[in-house]
């Protein structure tokens, strides 16, 4: 069963971590899940949500300052890693090398391992810092993609909406999900 983690920072957002969770769950995929305690504020003042309300999607939650957990390790066998949303601060952490917590660690050691690592970064407007480190983790072998939905499919709902930007992680991460709705092109009739 393919294992990946999945770490919730405080960046506002919280909605595509749960949609995320939520179309992972009936697939063959185990998630392991780290809440930084800005991401637990979030989910709480977002959402009106928990760690716990989120346990029945997740595998198993690790401490974000357990240094000892498998993913803190090349030899785990997890096959990527979103940082869904993804502050800042955890960007800067991630894209300058600097092991604060086991988020970052987990990031590093995806980034060295050569596995997929998505960065949801999540601020606006854009610093030069911002825009410097999004480059470096990047260059390092990053996946950076900022929660920006497309409407073409015309979503109903936020939670469409943010479904919709979840399957584009999962896709990144190698996760195929069949009923993901997928650009086809314009029609002629639809030119018309």
């Amino acid at each position: 069963m393919k294992k990946i983690v999945l770490a919730i920072t405080g960046a506002t957002g919280a909605i595509y971590a749960l949609e995320f969770l939520k179309i992972c769950q009936p697939l063959e995929l185990e998630v392991h899940g780290i809440l930084s305690e800005a991401g637990e504020q979030v989910l709480e003042l977002e959402l009106g949500l928990s760690r716990m309300d989120l346990s029945p999607y997740v595998a198993r939650w690790h401490d974000v300052h357990d240094f000892a957990a498998p993913m803190s390790s090349g030899s785990s066998d997890f096959s990527g890693m979103a940082v869904l949303p993804c502050t800042m601060g955890s960007l800067a952490a991630i894209a300058n090398g600097i092991c604060g917590n086991l988020i970052h660690r987990a990031a590093d050691v995806m980034l060295k391992e050569r596995r997929p690592l998505v960065l949801a970064v999540r601020e606006t407007p854009l610093n030069k810092t911002h825009l410097l480190n999004m480059l470096k983790a990047h260059e390092a072998g990053g996946i950076i993609c900022p929660p920006m939905p497309a409407l073409y499919h015309r979503p109903r709902s936020i939670e469409e909406m943010a479904r919709l930007y979840a399957g584009r992680v999962a896709g990144l991460l190698g996760i195929e999900l069949e009923d993901l709705p997928r650009w086809q092109g314009i029609t002629p009739e639809e030119k018309i």
